[in-house]
């Protein structure tokens, strides 16, 4: 009979420090991997912890207790082999995958390159790893690697497959950013080609902090053809039968292996072997293996948005969130974003109108909660706001009313929605886009007051791609037409547009993404066809509101240089390279 090894990938939805939690669900997916006949079931990087611990790596009785929950897995666990993502402790510690099988560790990985870049600081924590394992299994021999150790060419995975490994499972912690899945999905398919094996990738899915993880765990035979694909954003087990034989097979007729094996010697490759005892029969081959549908970049965004709020406000304990509404684009998407996550009857929207908000607003936000079907109250704040001026008018003699008025209003709203938030335990979600947080255009302890920020890395021309494709998805107008077309402004003063004050988003947007994703010099961006007086306006507005995004709320990470831990820039900063035109 052919050579096979069915194996299960547990996406699973993992809780940073919850370790008691952690190994709960890592019992739950390794009973249904049993159940399925699987004879290896395999777990995301640090899966025991959760992923990133950052600084909980720095106390000894949180490496402890992890210690004590790998234990407590090695010996629960029984009739199916796991693969299992946690922190090891020797001189120093280490990023490891531990191998268990029949009550034992039967080998251990350390991962071998450490992410110190974008949203990633393994180096401050971790001693790499320098040894290789290759384990067998049932006859079938499997390398074990973590994350960043497959994005190498010459790294782990080709060691282990010159040594020996058909299969190489890859247990993964790779936070989303738009595009990466189909990134992730040709790097994969390389390697399994270039190194003649089976490739299983597992990831994390979740939502921790800033940081979203999409899934989309892959198998790819050794030539490349992915043969199974788990969905994005949602837990999920993935069972395949893998056809080991064929591996050999095809190794027969690829004369470049003869030469690399050169490579591996003198390498520390460890071989390590383990069988498994089954009871019940696996001689029955599973039909074809699940390839989820790929997404369209519109619903990738929206369903990374809704698995990030949902998991913030659900894993930091609160039950109900609160958002103001405005009648304008951003809030309406923020609401059906958390009404997708959290259901209708855990949004509340505040409507707080001034003498400047114009009665379509209202009447757009009422329909929009309407649609929604979610609880609202409107607080005017009008009164509120004239006793202010009142009681400035000393301060400000003879002063014409300006920003400060207007952001006054602002700042009302704030206090009106931290009142209700601290009453009611419910967590303030912030409407402010990508495109706002950029420029400045956003009032400190006023519309940036709140928890969570969940357009934070979204420009607002996505903004309207995204509400424009929730119209469609849900097959009606749940955000009212009139929202999506009129111009869009802070009404703050009469007959307001954001373009008083920023360029259409149209011409911003990608000024914006070359300057704060790309790092596109000033005259870099003149040359792509923007005059020189707009890139130094748009420039000088990024780079003087540093101070602002330091106390902006955390959002959802949706591009490969979000603010916050992606993108780190001094407050205090002189350098202005429009100045010298470089």
């Amino acid at each position: 009979m052919a050579k096979r090894l069915r194996i299960a990938l547990a996406q699973a939805n993992m809780v940073v420090g919850d370790l008691d939690g952690n190994v709960k669900r890592i019992e739950e997916f390794a009973c249904r991997a049993r159940d399925e006949g699987a004879h290896l079931v395999a777990f995301p990087e640090l899966a025991i912890t959760g992923y990133p611990p950052e600084d909980l790596l720095l106390k000894p009785q949180f490496l402890e207790d992890n210690i004590q929950a790998l234990q407590y897995l090695v010996d629960s666990v029984k009739e199916i082999a796991l693969i299992v993502g946690y922190v090891d402790t020797q001189d120093d510690i280490f990023n490891a995958a531990a191998l268990i099988c029949n009550g034992r560790v039967v080998c251990r990985h350390y991962k071998h390159f450490l992410p110190n870049y974008s949203v990633f600081d393994e180096n401050r924590y971790f001693q790499r790893g320098y040894e290789l394992c290759v384990a067998e299994l049932n006859g079938c021999k499997i390398g074990v690697n973590i994350c960043e150790d497959i994005w190498y060419p010459d790294g782990p995975a080709l060691y282990q497959t010159l040594a020996g490994a058909e299969v190489v499972l890859n247990i993964s912690s790779s936070p989303y950013h738009r595009g990466k899945e189909r990134f992730r999905e040709r790097m994969l398919s390389v390697r399994a080609t270039d190194h003649c094996a089976i490739v299983a990738f597992v990831n994390l899915v979740g939502g921790q902090d800033e940081l979203v993880f999409d899934g989309g765990s892959m198998i790819f035979t050794q030539s490349g053809r992915m043969m199974a694909r788990a969905p994005m954003f949602q837990e999920h087990l993935l069972v395949a039968d893998l056809n080991v034989e064929g591996v050999f097979r095809t190794r027969l007729h690829d004369p470049r292996r003869r030469k690399e094996k050169e490579k591996v010697r003198g390498m520390n490759v460890s071989l390590f072997s383990a069988s498994l005892d089954l009871k019940r029969s696996t001689t029955t081959l599973l039909g074809s293996p699940e390839i989820a549908n790929e997404l369209s970049e519109e619903e990738e965004i929206f369903q990374a948005l809704v698995l990030g709020t949902r998991d913030y406000v659900c894993k930091n304990g609160f039950e109900k969130v609160l958002i103001g509404l405005s009648g304008g684009i951003d809030s309406s998407l923020v609401a059906v974003v958390a009404v997708e996550a959290l259901g209708s009857e855990n949004v509340v929207g505040v409507l707080m109108p001034s003498q400047y908000t114009s009665m379509a607003s209202n009447e757009d936000a009422y329909l929009l909660a309407e649609n929604l079907g979610i609880q609202t109250y409107t607080l005017p704040i009008k009164d509120v706001f004239n006793d202010y001026k009142l009681v400035l008018r000393e301060v400000f003699k003879d002063l014409p009313e300006d920003t400060t008025e207007e952001n006054l209003q602002a700042r009302i709203r704030g206090n009106y929605l931290m009142a209700i938030s601290n009453k009611f335990g419910w967590l303030v979600l912030t409407t402010g886009n990508k495109s706002e947080m950029s420029c400045g255009y956003a009032t400190l302890y006023g519309d940036m007051a709140g928890g969570y920020a969940v357009l934070k890395d979204l420009f607002k021309t996505m903004v309207y791609r995204v509400s424009d494709h929730v119209n469609r998805r849900y097959g009606r107008e749940v955000i009212p037409r009139n929202v999506l077309v009129k111009p869009p402004s802070a009404e703050l003063k009469p007959d307001q547009t954001d373009q008083d004050t920023l360029p259409p988003y149209e011409v911003l947007d990608p000024i914006l993404e070359a300057f704060v994703e790309k790092d596109r010099s000033f005259s870099e961006i003149v040359a792509m066809g923007y005059p020189e007086e707009l890139v130094a306006r748009v420039i000088r507005m990024v780079d003087l509101n540093e101070y602002k995004r330091r106390q902006a709320p955390p959002g959802v990470k949706l591009t490969p240089r979000a603010f916050g831990k992606d993108r780190r820039l001094p407050i205090t900063n002189r350098y202005r390279p429009y100045r010298r035109g470089s």
